[in-house]
C-alpha cells in the first residue's frame, strides 16, 4: 500500500510544483467551465495525497495551509516522513469517510484504488486542463515528468 500510494503522490506534487512555477499567480486563476480554479484544483490534489495516506497509515489527517505553494510543501514533506511500516495491514483496515455528502466504508485497497487515486488524478488533471485552456505551455512532460519531446512537436 505504502508503494502505490507515497510515492506517486511524491512524484505528482513534485509535477504539480513546477506546473504552478511555470503557470505563474494569473494563470492559476484559470478554471474550465464552473469548476475551481488551477490552483484550487492542485490544493485540493495535495489535500487528497494525505486525505488518502494518513488514514492507510494510521495517521490523523492534518490541517494543510491554505496558500498552494506552502500546502505541498507541507504535503510533500508529511509523505516523505511515511514509512513503508506504517502501512503494513492497511489493506484491509476499514476506512470510514466522506466523499461529498455521501459517508462511505471500504478497505484499504478499495479505499486508496477506487477512491483516493481516481480523485487525487481527476483534481490534478483539472488543474493541468485549465492551464493547457488558459495557453499556459505545458506538455505530457510537464504532466508525467518522463515524456520528452522537442519544442515544436505537435500532435
Amino acid at each position: 500500500m505504502y508503494q502505490a500510494s507515497v510515492p506517486v503522490f511524491r512524484h505528482y506534487l513534485a509535477r504539480v510544483a513546477e506546473m504552478a512555477e511555470k503557470a505563474g499567480p494569473e494563470a492559476l486563476e484559470a478554471r474550465i467551465a464552473d469548476a475551481f480554479p488551477a490552483a484550487q484544483q492542485f490544493a485540493t490534489a495535495a489535500g487528497f495525497a494525505l486525505r488518502i495516506t494518513c488514514p492507510l497509515a494510521g495517521r490523523e489527517v492534518p490541517d494543510l495551509p491554505q496558500a498552494l505553494g506552502p500546502r505541498l510543501a507541507v504535503a510533500r514533506a508529511m509523505l516523505g516522513a511515511m514509512t513503508p511500516a506504517e502501512f503494513e495491514g492497511a489493506e484491509g483496515r476499514v476506512i470510514r469517510h466522506q466523499a461529498g455528502f455521501s459517508v462511505l466504508e471500504q478497505t484499504g485497497v478499495e479505499f486508496l484504488h477506487l477512491y483516493g487515486l481516481p480523485n487525487f488524478f481527476f483534481h490534478l488533471t483539472m488543474g493541468y486542463a485549465a492551464l493547457r485552456a488558459a495557453g499556459v505551455r505545458l506538455g505530457k512532460a510537464d504532466f508525467d515528468g518522463f515524456h520528452s519531446y522537442p519544442d515544436d512537436f505537435r500532435f
